[in-house]
């Protein structure tokens, strides 16, 4: 027995305002559906942040829409848990809760603990640091489910563990329950398997299917797992996807026209045209230079940035398009003002949307639900 693994697929994702960009998103979601479909893998996980945003557009929404469809006419099941992306601070219906009521997929984020062809499934969404306590009392409920079950049994959950990333940690691996054979996790981006001695089989995240803007340009491969449970041991193998190229180059200023040179032979037979940053050393006396060395590449590469590093590695953003990282700096702004990282994903991601669509009262009902949900986390971290 296989299944696919998939995680933090962010369908809706537009970066650099740019349509190329939105499609290579679904294109890598299709990929990894078709592949699956293709292996004859017996189910589908889903670990959380389906959508970029929890009010996604139609196209998101048709996307995932066809391809578990696909999966249906091909007679693979599918589950989900939801990620932060997903989930909304009003009072609204999640989105991916419409497939669930289709019977396109099946939701598994509530922790209730189900056997699916002798394998007992189990998740949770999401949950934000004030609401992390309240893990303690679920995680012993469904451990003492597993440890009954003869069978394979897999934990998906959409958390950060400190372990593997200190910085985006939000629980320890001695925390999770220790009777699961494998743990489906979403929500870091990049790839990784752990084995740890107290769990009961191994850790894995897949990875974002796609770079965001978060993880900045680089050069690096994106995919899903495929993990054969046919065993006594689960054994994931991960499946890489064919993902637009990204590469970060460093030169000196005096050394930008050689550079230039070698980037565009690296680049040029690309199947796709790749995104493209320079980071430059030095005193750049003629920036209209650097413009007309680096603006070569941009027949051959779907977007090409430059900027200077100075020597305490602050740096100005010059573009040939758009700026980088817009996104970015949105975010940082907001979290340097709000001083909450989940302050200003809200405020980006649920207030922002609103406010721009001019729907001020569904803007004011999300303040005060969000409001209510911190005050809630709060009075239960204080009673702990």
């Amino acid at each position: 027995m296989i299944f696919s693994h998939i995680s933090d697929t962010h369908l809706g994702f537009v970066q650099y305002h740019s349509e190329e960009r939105e499609n290579d998103v679904y294109a890598a979601f299709d990929q990894a559906i078709d592949i699956s479909i293709k292996d004859h893998v017996d189910f589908v996980i889903h670990s959380g942040d389906i959508f970029h945003v929890p009010n996604p557009s139609g196209k998101a929404i048709v996307v995932l829409a066809n391809a578990l469809k696909r999966l249906k006419q091909n007679n693979i099941d599918s589950f989900f848990i939801l990620g932060d992306h997903d989930i909304s601070r009003m009072r609204a219906t999640p989105v991916p809760f419409v497939y669930n009521n289709l019977e396109f997929s099946k939701y598994i984020g509530n922790g209730k603990p189900f056997v699916y062809k002798d394998v007992l499934i189990t998740g949770f969404d999401k949950r934000r640091k004030a609401e992390i306590e309240s893990f303690e009392e679920d995680f012993a409920r469904v451990d003492a489910e597993a440890k009954k079950h003869q069978g394979h049994k897999i934990l998906v959950l959409h958390q950060g563990i400190t372990e593997i990333n200190k910085f985006a940690g939000e629980i320890n691996s001695v925390d999770l329950p220790k009777n699961f054979t494998y743990y489906a996790m979403g929500h870091l981006h990049e790839q990784e398997l752990k084995r740890f001695s107290h769990l009961g089989g191994p850790l894995a995240y897949p990875g974002s299917i796609e770079l965001t803007s978060s993880e900045g340009i680089k050069e690096t491969q994106k995919g899903f797992y495929q993990v054969d449970i046919s065993g006594q041991e689960p054994s994931p193998t991960w499946t890489k996807l064919d993902t637009r190229p990204q590469f970060s180059f460093k030169t000196s200023i005096d050394n930008i026209s050689n550079e230039v040179d070698a980037i565009y032979e690296k680049i040029k037979s690309l199947a796709k045209k790749p995104v493209i940053e320079i980071k430059i050393t030095g005193d750049i006396a003629e920036p209209g230079f650097v413009q007309a060395q680096v603006s070569r590449l941009s027949d051959i590469s779907l977007r090409c940035f430059w900027r200077h590093l100075s020597t305490e590695q602050s740096n100005g953003s010059v573009f040939i398009d758009r700026p980088l990282k817009i996104e970015d700096e949105m975010h940082r702004i907001a979290k340097e003002i709000l001083g909450s990282t989940d302050m200003a994903n809200f405020a980006i991601n649920e207030l922002l949307p609103l406010l721009t669509k001019g729907n001020t009262s569904e803007a004011s009902q999300a303040v005060v639900d969000n409001f209510t949900r911190f005050k809630k986390g709060v009075e239960h971290a204080a009673i702990n």
